[in-house]
């Protein structure tokens, strides 16, 4: 059983909210800096290089645009939460006979951080980055990658995630059936198995079906 990580297991966007919070105040760029900067981001979907130059040239910083965004993947991992019933829903996965995993698009030092930080990293079996495997999500290979770090093989499993493309499309390509996390942003309903508006929902469902049908 695979998921994604951002704004799947942990919340991303409140992180990205705190941070821009943080990174207004310290430059003293007011506080309508704080939604420009959310609109920008376009909740993850704007690559950060190309978020980070349009940053530096709207607020003229003096920092090239790879130091503002090291500086961004450092610090992001302490400001993401993962909820404590979350954390318990993949225990009690495991404790069921599932193989559990972590399937993300990023940067390795900052998602690592994140899987590391909120306690996700005792809670699964492995996990799978793309900026680590040099493949991103929708490919069928991260998936691949993801599920044999758990000592399992995708044919069989399960993708969670709130990503259409990214996580349901792709988790379909790679051979797993998948539940899609609707955040009521308005995004059309992909082919996914089930649907449901919360990660604990999916863990509730995944954890009445048999773990042999994905597990270790």
């Amino acid at each position: 059983m695979l998921f994604d990580l951002d704004n799947t297991l942990i919340d991303r966007l409140a992180a990205f909210r705190l941070w821009a919070a943080e990174f207004a105040e310290a430059r003293g760029l007011g506080a309508d800096a704080v939604d420009w900067l959310v609109r920008l981001d376009a909740d993850g979907s704007v690559p950060m290089d190309v978020f980070f130059a349009r940053v530096r040239e709207r607020f003229t910083l003096a920092e090239p645009v790879e130091e503002l965004w090291r500086a961004y993947r450092a610090r992001l991992p302490y400001l993401v939460e993962c909820r404590a019933e979350v954390l318990e829903g993949l225990d009690r996965l495991r404790a069921a006979g599932w193989a559990v995993g972590i399937v993300t698009n990023g940067m390795t030092d900052n998602q690592t951080g994140k899987i590391r930080r909120t306690g996700l990293a005792e809670r699964v079996d492995g996990w799978a980055i793309s900026g680590a495997e040099g493949v991103r999500k929708p490919g069928a290979r991260l998936f691949r990658i993801a599920a044999d770090r758990c000592g399992a093989v995708p044919g069989g499993g399960w993708m969670v995630g709130d990503d259409p493309d990214k996580d349901i499309a792709g988790g379909r390509a790679a051979g797993l059936r998948t539940i899609w996390i609707d955040r009521g942003t308005g995004a059309a309903a992909p082919p996914a198995d089930l649907a449901v508006d919360d990660v604990l929902a999916a863990m509730e469902l995944l954890i009445g079906m048999p773990g042999g049908e994905g597990g270790r």
